[in-house]
């Protein structure tokens, strides 16, 4: 039915908006059902830039699963990273991070943390709270890699000082020992 609404579009004239939603639906559709390589194919059959922008920030927004959300971020970075403002940029970046850090998690516990993939320095923080630490590294050497030359709004320190906090916590204690006398 999409396609046939998108055959129309080019045959009668269609409103702004109306294609937009016409497209995003298309899109979501597409990306929910992991066909990734037909949205990449709808995205590129769309000639108008702004309209592209457009369903891509839309169907970002609408918060779909893990892999869409993840597709729609580096789509977004890729090809319109000029576009967008420089919070808008972090944003999407930080989302990409977040996406990629889940990808790298088991799948069953994924769920656990998605609510936090638009902040993977929250993410990480609530993994070594839950004392995930082999999850940790490799979300840690995955953050190293994609924040190499990144700008968004958190660098490759703040990883290390959130460690170090942590690292500090689980060296206190809280108690007094008591010397043993012979």
């Amino acid at each position: 039915d999409y396609e046939l609404c998108e055959e129309w579009g080019h045959l009668y004239p269609v409103p702004r908006e109306d294609l937009i939603n016409l497209h995003r639906e298309h899109l979501l559709h597409l990306l929910e059902m992991g066909d990734m390589e037909k949205a990449l194919q709808l995205l590129q059959r769309i000639e108008d830039p702004g309209i592209c922008l457009a369903i891509s920030e839309q169907s970002l927004d609408q918060h779909p699963n893990l892999a869409a959300s993840h597709f729609l971020a580096d789509y977004l970075s890729a090809h319109f990273y000029a576009n967008l403002t420089t919070a808008r940029r972090n944003e999407i970046q930080a989302l990409y991070m977040g996406s990629k850090v889940l990808l790298t998690l088991p799948e069953l516990s994924r769920v656990n943390y998605f609510h936090l993939s638009s902040r993977p320095l929250l993410m990480l923080e609530q993994l070594l709270m839950n004392m995930k630490v082999d999850w940790v590294a490799v979300a840690v050497q995955t953050l190293h890699q994609l924040l190499a030359g990144q700008e968004i709004g958190f660098t490759v320190e703040d990883i290390d000082n959130l460690l170090s906090k942590y690292a500090e916590k689980a060296l206190n204690f809280p108690f007094a020992l008591k010397e043993k006398r012979s």
